[in-house]
């Protein structure tokens, strides 16, 4: 990638990430990191961890269908990952920031086309894979949690919400997404004339991007499978943060709440996914889902800072790895 590019992409992260620090409180910041102690170091290295499964997505679906020598390295492709998660945490949009620098990063190894199209993909499986993970939380929240009609309104209205996203993802690996995602965005006020001139204008590589997408998937679906699983697996064992965090507070925290609060608050900060770091969304989240779990609104403050803090010290260290990334 071209050094001012590079330096773009920094630069922007950094302002995000300077403004989202000065809204700490710092003092109670300092307070909740020495009652969490080597739990939160836990916590920051376990996500070093989880990283791993979505570079694993990525790298197969990079190489479906070509020769066995690698086009990129394994361990390369997992300092592009969390520079791009944490350009996606520090923009507006989320995929805003992060994929056009995934796109850019291994354009030179495999052109333009085929870093768009997997981009694509992955960002496809990876929103892809939250669905199926909302709909698993459904089906464990009405075995483990007392119902009433409140709960039975709100999971019929997830379960109806997930099915619609699974729909639209299937269809899309089938015949590709990109023409399909800026239509529908072609309809938004304040950017409707800018991505209609942007379709127009661009709509013979949109075409040839989603050939490509569908015809990647078809060469092997297994690989897409895998890649499912590979996120799923992740989003599951993500679950483990909140764990390790209510252990502190909550010495017999049942694992399986955690993966019910991890759901729902994941289910909440999408939604505000137009908002950068999904401030406010994220920590509202925690509190509803905790809270409705019969915990406390302390444990969700506890949390949700522990958390955010999380993502402001793995968002710094994405950015840092940009830095490191060699010009063409």
């Amino acid at each position: 990638m071209k050094k001012r590019y590079q330096n773009a992409f920094f630069v922007i992260g950094l302002a995000v990430l300077a403004i989202m620090v000065a809204q700490l409180d710092f003092a109670d910041t300092w307070q909740h990191l020495q009652q969490a102690g080597y739990w939160f170091v836990a916590v920051v290295v376990l996500w070093g961890f989880l990283y791993l499964f979505n570079t694993f997505s990525w790298y197969i679906i990079i190489h479906n269908g070509m020769p066995a020598k690698p086009l990129v390295g394994f361990w390369w492709l997992y300092k592009i990952t969390i520079s791009g998660f944490a350009l996606n945490y520090a923009t507006p949009g989320g995929l805003m920031g992060g994929e056009p620098y995934r796109v850019m990063a291994i354009r030179p190894y495999v052109g333009t086309e085929q870093a768009s199209s997997s981009v694509i993909l992955f960002a496809m499986t990876h929103i892809f894979s939250h669905f199926w993970f909302w709909m698993l939380s459904v089906v464990l929240f009405l075995l483990t949690q007392p119902l009433n009609t409140g709960n039975c309104l709100l999971m019929g209205c997830i379960t109806i919400f997930c099915l619609l996203g699974i729909w639209f993802f299937i269809t899309g690996y089938k015949k590709g997404l990109a023409v399909r995602v800026l239509s529908v965005l072609g309809h938004i006020p304040g950017i409707r004339g800018w991505i209609r001139r942007f379709v127009d204008k661009h709509r013979s590589q949109l075409d040839q991007i989603d050939q490509q997408i569908a015809a990647l998937h078809g060469q092997n679906p297994r690989t897409y499978i895998g890649a499912i699983l590979s996120e799923l697996t992740c989003r599951i064992l993500s679950a483990l943060e909140i764990y390790f965090i209510l252990r502190v507070i909550s010495p017999h925290v049942n694992y399986l709440d955690c993966i019910l609060i991890l759901a729902f608050t994941s289910w909440v900060a999408n939604l505000l996914f137009f908002i950068p770091l999904q401030l406010g969304g994220r920590e509202g989240g925690f509190l509803m889902s905790i809270k409705g779990l019969g915990m406390t609104t302390g444990a969700g403050i506890f949390v949700a800072l522990l958390v955010r803090l999380r993502e402001l010290i793995w968002t710094a260290i994405g950015l840092f790895l940009i830095k490191l990334e060699k010009k063409e």
